[in-house]
């Protein structure tokens, strides 16, 4: 069974990328593949800057599952610098290799279409250096795309919610011929 984890990239509870990332890990425990999600929210940023990676208990957790992975879903949004440093902060703390053989999925809201390309210009070379062997074509909604009803649930625009399940769908296409090739 292939396993995949999941980093809530946003430090606010509700955010938009942070319940996609849910929606995106619903469908992939669906398909039968096992998850696992870690979010910013959890870290405690003053002990992460403060002790050594190898005392990072949290750090130390996110990299022994990050080790059984073969896939990782990557949310973040882009309307807010903090949440974008956040992430770049906790991603330097992993491993120099950390997603080495690892399929990478990135989920990113943003509040127009202006931030369309952030996802391959700002998250993706990050990834690479990581060593990513394969980051799919990223998922970006922008604000008008998504509705939040009072429930709190996300109703996505037909567009969106065609590219989030061709994404999330090609995520797991992915992992089927990982299966198909380890059991050969």
């Amino acid at each position: 069974m292939s396993h995949v984890v999941a980093i809530a990239g946003s430090i606010s509870a509700n955010s938009k990328s942070n319940e996609l990332l849910k929606f995106a890990i619903w469908h992939v425990e669906a398909s039968g593949f096992s998850t696992k999600i870690f979010s910013l929210r959890d870290i405690q940023s003053y002990k992460l800057l403060t002790v050594t990676a190898k005392e990072n208990l949290y750090l130390n957790q996110v990299t022994e599952q990050l080790n059984r992975a073969d896939a990782v879903i990557i949310s973040i949004p882009f309307s807010k610098a903090s949440n974008r440093s956040a992430l770049k902060i906790f991603l330097e703390f992993l491993p120099k290799k950390a997603l080495v053989g690892k399929i990478v999925l990135a989920i990113a809201t943003g509040e127009s279409q202006g931030h369309l390309l952030a996802i391959d210009k700002v998250l993706k070379p990050v990834l690479l250096e990581l060593g990513a062997i394969h980051v799919l074509g990223g998922l970006y909604v922008s604000d008008e795309q998504v509705e939040r009803y009072r429930s709190g649930q996300l109703l996505l625009d037909k567009n969106a919610q065609f590219r989030f399940d061709e994404k999330v769908g090609e995520l797991e296409g992915k992992l089927l011929q990982q299966l198909d090739r380890v059991a050969v």
